[in-house]
């Protein structure tokens, strides 16, 4: 199809569009929007996928701004996708990332998308995962994951992502209060971020505690041990060592195997979680029951899309 061309060109605008095109709820684009994932697939998987997620004013616009820039500034092709909560009265969102990335907006080597969680748990958008596919495509070597900032649902996020950077405020009570262990385990890395003018030596101190508590959690199951460090977004102190955090992550993950492994699971995850969303709990544990499951599972790892297999059953 044209559009999965053009997207594969590099086309931003083909890009934004193909996007929209699988966030419409319209039910004659879902066809399209099917056909548009397959014929982008074959050209996805290349990117490192990088969640950044942290509670609201923490700072992750900044942050992504001032890292996003520095990536462009080495040749990077950077894509974000910024998933904005949506209100329960009205259901719109603000959308409001490009207005606060106004330099990284305006870069030709990056891409912002917000995206409206349209009330999905998760800290994550429902089209986050096929979107991410297409900025692959587009040739995008480094994709962004901002997500809601909700705290504890923020679990599926991870489930998309390779590296999970969690960024923490100092000075903001106990810092050790604010250790959710949920999110905790699934963090690649801890950034304290605004460690700048008065506010410098509290981050440090904070560093320092949370260094002590992430020994009290069980070893993560890839060998990877969890980096704690401090970062100013505004006078970009420790944003370039955040990317040599994540480029010796991203080697030793590729050598090991780990990060294939990973995306398959990921895969089987995300399988699992729409199949039982789209036909229900009692109809997915029969699947599970009868082990019809694991076929579907064979189907995926074989290159069929989750739409394609879900038509199937």
């Amino acid at each position: 199809m044209e559009l999965a061309q053009q997207i594969i060109k590099g086309n931003r605008t083909a890009l934004g569009q193909g996007i929209t095109l699988l966030e419409s709820t319209l039910p004659e684009h879902e066809k399209q929007a099917q056909d548009l994932i397959t014929a982008c697939l074959p050209h996805s998987g290349k990117s490192i996928r990088i969640g950044v997620t942290g509670v609201p004013g923490v700072g992750k616009s900044t942050f992504i701004e001032a890292f996003g820039k520095l990536l462009t500034s080495q040749g990077k092709k950077v894509a974000v996708l910024a998933i904005d909560p949506t209100s329960e009265r009205t259901h719109g969102s603000i959308l409001g990332d490009k207005s606060r990335m106004h330099e990284l907006a305006a870069d030709e080597n990056a891409f912002i998308r917000p995206s409206p969680s349209s009330g999905t748990l998760g800290g994550v958008a429902n089209k986050t995962r096929e979107s991410i596919i297409l900025c692959e495509a587009a040739g995008f070597e480094i994709i962004l994951i901002e997500t809601v900032g909700v705290g504890q649902s923020e679990t599926s996020a991870s489930n998309l992502v390779d590296f999970f950077l969690l960024l923490m405020l100092a000075g903001a009570g106990d810092e050790l209060q604010g250790i959710k262990r949920g999110i905790m385990e699934l963090a690649d890395a801890l950034i304290i971020t605004k460690s700048d003018g008065d506010n410098l030596q509290k981050s440090k101190n904070a560093a320092l505690e949370y260094k002590s508590a992430l020994h009290l959690f069980p070893p993560m199951e890839n060998g990877w041990t969890p980096q704690v460090s401090t970062c100013s977004a505004l006078e970009n102190i420790g944003v370039f060592e955040i990317f040599e955090t994540i480029n010796k992550f991203d080697t030793q993950m590729i050598s090991s195997g780990w990060k294939m492994k990973n995306r398959k699971d990921q895969n089987t995850y995300w399988l699992h979680h729409i199949i039982k969303g789209q036909i229900g709990t009692k109809k997915y544990q029969e699947l599970v029951s009868k082990e019809d499951i694991l076929k579907l599972e064979l189907l995926l790892h074989k290159g069929e899309t989750i739409s394609q297999i879900i038509d199937k059953i």
